[in-house]
Protein backbone atom coordinates (compact mmCIF):
# COMPACT_ATOMS: atom_id res chain seq x y z
CA UNK A 1 0.00 0.00 0.00
CA UNK A 2 1.64 3.21 -1.18
CA UNK A 3 2.05 6.14 1.64
CA UNK A 4 -0.73 8.06 -0.13
CA UNK A 5 -3.22 5.76 0.19
CA UNK A 6 -2.07 5.10 4.08
CA UNK A 7 -3.08 9.15 4.13
CA UNK A 8 -6.35 8.34 2.37
CA UNK A 9 -7.31 5.90 5.09
CA UNK A 10 -9.94 7.46 7.81
CA UNK A 11 -8.06 7.79 10.86
CA UNK A 12 -9.35 6.43 14.20
CA UNK A 13 -10.53 9.35 17.08
CA UNK A 14 -10.14 9.74 20.53
CA UNK A 15 -13.73 9.11 21.55
CA UNK A 16 -13.77 6.14 18.99
CA UNK A 17 -10.39 4.21 20.55
CA UNK A 18 -12.42 5.53 23.92
CA UNK A 19 -15.52 3.57 22.76
CA UNK A 20 -14.94 0.18 24.36
CA UNK A 21 -18.37 -0.57 25.28
CA UNK A 22 -19.30 -3.44 23.17
CA UNK A 23 -23.45 -3.80 22.11
CA UNK A 24 -24.74 -7.17 21.19
CA UNK A 25 -24.04 -6.94 17.71
CA UNK A 26 -20.23 -5.71 17.72
CA UNK A 27 -18.00 -8.86 19.03
CA UNK A 28 -14.73 -6.61 19.20
CA UNK A 29 -13.91 -3.19 20.88
CA UNK A 30 -12.90 -0.73 18.63
CA UNK A 31 -9.20 -0.27 20.41
CA UNK A 32 -8.76 -4.05 19.18
CA UNK A 33 -9.77 -3.32 15.69
CA UNK A 34 -7.58 0.10 15.93
CA UNK A 35 -4.93 -2.17 16.75
CA UNK A 36 -5.44 -4.91 14.38
CA UNK A 37 -5.55 -2.39 11.30
CA UNK A 38 -2.36 -0.47 12.50
CA UNK A 39 -0.53 -4.13 12.18
CA UNK A 40 -2.22 -4.11 8.77
CA UNK A 41 -1.29 -1.01 7.86
CA UNK A 42 1.87 -1.45 9.69
CA UNK A 43 3.01 -4.16 7.17
CA UNK A 44 1.55 -2.78 3.89
CA UNK A 45 -1.45 -5.27 4.12
CA UNK A 46 2.03 -7.42 3.29
CA UNK A 47 0.54 -9.75 0.70
CA UNK A 48 -3.07 -11.05 1.04
CA UNK A 49 -1.48 -14.32 2.72
CA UNK A 50 -0.06 -12.59 5.54
CA UNK A 51 -3.05 -10.56 6.14
CA UNK A 52 -5.50 -13.36 6.10
CA UNK A 53 -2.96 -15.33 8.71
CA UNK A 54 -3.02 -11.91 10.88
CA UNK A 55 -6.89 -12.31 10.72
CA UNK A 56 -6.69 -15.24 12.08
CA UNK A 57 -4.50 -14.93 14.92
CA UNK A 58 -6.46 -12.21 15.48
CA UNK A 59 -9.71 -14.05 15.96
CA UNK A 60 -7.91 -17.24 16.82
CA UNK A 61 -6.74 -15.17 19.92
CA UNK A 62 -10.33 -14.46 21.09
CA UNK A 63 -11.65 -17.50 20.94
CA UNK A 64 -13.04 -17.82 17.59
CA UNK A 65 -12.09 -20.66 14.74
CA UNK A 66 -11.62 -19.27 11.63
CA UNK A 67 -11.62 -20.93 7.97
CA UNK A 68 -8.23 -20.38 6.12
CA UNK A 69 -9.99 -19.81 2.22
CA UNK A 70 -12.65 -17.57 4.36
CA UNK A 71 -9.81 -15.38 5.80
CA UNK A 72 -7.73 -15.02 2.87
CA UNK A 73 -10.94 -13.46 0.88
CA UNK A 74 -12.07 -11.47 3.73
CA UNK A 75 -8.41 -10.11 3.78
CA UNK A 76 -8.77 -9.18 -0.02
CA UNK A 77 -12.03 -7.65 0.52
CA UNK A 78 -10.21 -5.43 3.21
CA UNK A 79 -7.22 -4.32 1.41
CA UNK A 80 -9.74 -3.25 -1.40
CA UNK A 81 -11.62 -1.11 1.09
CA UNK A 82 -8.16 0.36 2.25
CA UNK A 83 -8.12 -1.34 5.63
CA UNK A 84 -11.01 0.96 6.70
CA UNK A 85 -12.13 0.13 10.00
CA UNK A 86 -16.18 -0.75 9.14
CA UNK A 87 -15.22 -3.43 6.41
CA UNK A 88 -13.04 -4.65 8.59
CA UNK A 89 -15.25 -4.73 11.40
CA UNK A 90 -17.51 -6.49 8.75
CA UNK A 91 -15.39 -8.61 7.80
CA UNK A 92 -14.17 -9.97 10.96
CA UNK A 93 -17.89 -10.49 12.32
CA UNK A 94 -18.28 -12.87 9.52
CA UNK A 95 -15.37 -14.69 9.56
CA UNK A 96 -15.43 -15.28 13.59
CA UNK A 97 -16.94 -18.75 14.32
CA UNK A 98 -17.86 -19.81 17.92
CA UNK A 99 -15.37 -22.70 19.15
Amino acid sequence: MTAMNNQMNTKVTNDQVKNDVRNDKDRFTMTELASLRNDLLQGGMIDSYEAAELLQVFLMGRGYGVSPKAALDAAGRVEMAGCALPVLMHELENLAMVM
